[in-house]
């Protein structure tokens, strides 16, 4: 969802319940595979390509340092990439070349909701355990039970109800809204969870523009004019990647910014690129915690770290697809230390591994994550206003609010839209207070 990542021994430091890495070869050796082979879908081309680069190199990175530190089991990974820009149908086949013909042990899918939506049922047919490192459509664990499907961090339902709660919170006599999202599974899917929760705690917002270009699209003109025209109190955008930047400096240029307020929450990728393009006092998100300015990240010494490695080897800051992918391999690692220490220090099988993840709870930089039963990831999220300071050459956010993920996501067993329309007001009493940051 800019460009290259990563983290070094930041990430071997995150473990979860128990040790990480097992270096050396302390059991059943001959039960364990030449190389761990890791599939990863990502894009490696295309607008959407500034977020899925920069996983990649995280990856290529931090495999890197496991490796040198003795690999998984004593066993050193070996990453498969490949491109989703293709299209699912094209990654369809990928996933299936890559269990069939590579023979990978797990498998990383997807930047994309709609790859994410045409992979989760191959994880079932192939029985092989897949890790959602990034999409985030709330569709896949409320539309299907996926015992081999785990996604690794947050998803649409808090993504959208975080900065919806802000909203109501620090602008709460907005009136009118227009949306402007991708013409593609989550960014029709996030404006119709934004809509329930907007009309069950604030009913009577009049929205006076629904714009939908496609995934892709170079040319803003048309919808900044109808935005100007219609002159909402609030505009709402889930777009990400070069979508958002080109849309952003579009309706900057026309000062579409000095007329209504912005709820981005998907903006933290996209702010690098922007600098100060992106205007001040408008509300900004990160599809998680982990923001380069978090006010109490869980470890600050590896936060620290993993921002310093990456700049000094790409002279730029982590954005949220590096802390996806890098929470992605802490997972992975997580995984199958439980799965191998279940087994008595034996390799486990396809179905050992995926046991091996479901309740499986890993340590961040910034805060723990959870897999409930359902496989959905349990993950805080920062909401703020953007703005500038001496630290960063581009908009951070001010006055954060960390919504704990039990109180933004979705139950098991519901179904998020459903369950936006069930929300009083009174949620927002629950709000935890802001922080400068």
């Amino acid at each position: 969802m800019t460009h290259a990542l990563t983290r070094r021994q930041a990430i071997l430091g995150a473990a979860t319940s128990g040790s990480l890495l097992f270096a050396g070869g302390n059991a059943g050796a001959q039960q364990k595979p030449a190389e761990l082979k890791v599939g990863i879908c990502t894009f490696l081309s295309g607008s959407a390509s500034v977020f899925g680069v920069p996983a990649k190199q995280a990856a290529e990175m931090l495999f890197e340092e496991i490796n040198k530190a003795g690999g998984i089991g004593g066993v050193p990974v070996r990453p498969y990439f490949v491109d989703e820009a293709p299209g699912t149908d094209h990654l369809v086949g990928e996933y299936r070349r890559l269990v069939q013909n590579e023979g990978v042990h797990i498998i990383f899918a997807a930047i994309s909701s709609g790859s994410c939506l045409a992979c989760t049922p191959l994880s079932d047919e192939m029985k092989k355990t897949t890790l959602l490192w990034d999409c985030g459509t709330q569709r896949i664990f409320e539309e299907g039970n996926h015992p081999y499907a785990f996604r690794t961090q947050g998803y649409g339902a808090p993504e959208v109800l975080a900065p919806l709660l802000y909203l109501l919170k620090h602008k709460p006599d907005f009136r009118s809204l227009a949306v402007i999202n991708q013409d593609y599974a989550w960014g029709r899917d996030s404006w119709e969870m934004w809509k329930a929760g907007m009309d069950a705690l604030k009913p009577g917002v009049r929205v006076v523009a629904e714009l939908f270009p496609r995934l892709g699209a170079t040319d803003y003109s048309t919808e900044v004019t109808r935005l100007l025209a219609s002159r909402p109190d609030v505009i709402l955008s889930t777009s990400w990647g070069g979508d958002l930047v080109t849309f952003v400096r579009q309706a900057s240029e026309r000062r579409l910014f000095e007329r209504s307020t912005f709820v981005l929450p998907v903006a933290e990728a996209s702010l690098q690129m922007l600098g100060r393009t992106m205007a001040a006092g408008h509300v900004i998100g990160a599809r998680g915690d982990h923001w380069n300015n978090h006010p109490r990240p869980k470890d600050p010494a590896r936060l620290a770290k993993f921002v310093a490695d990456y700049r000094a080897r790409f002279n730029e800051y982590p954005i949220y697809p590096c802390h996806h992918m890098a929470q992605a391999i802490s997972a992975m690692q997580a995984g199958f230390a439980k799965a191998i220490a279940a087994k008595g220090g034996g390799w486990p099988n396809d179905e050992e591994l995926a046991n091996a993840f479901r309740g499986l709870t890993f340590d961040t930089p910034t805060s723990s994550i959870t897999l409930r039963e359902d496989g959905q990831g349990l993950e805080d999220q920062i909401v703020g206003l953007s703005t500038f300071t001496d630290r960063f050459p581009f908009a951070v956010p001010k006055d954060m609010v960390i919504f704990p993920a039990a109180m933004v996501s979705t139950p098991v067993g519901q179904k998020s839209v459903e369950w936006m329309k069930t929300l009083k007001p009174d949620i927002l009493a629950q709000m935890p207070a802001a922080i400068a940051g």
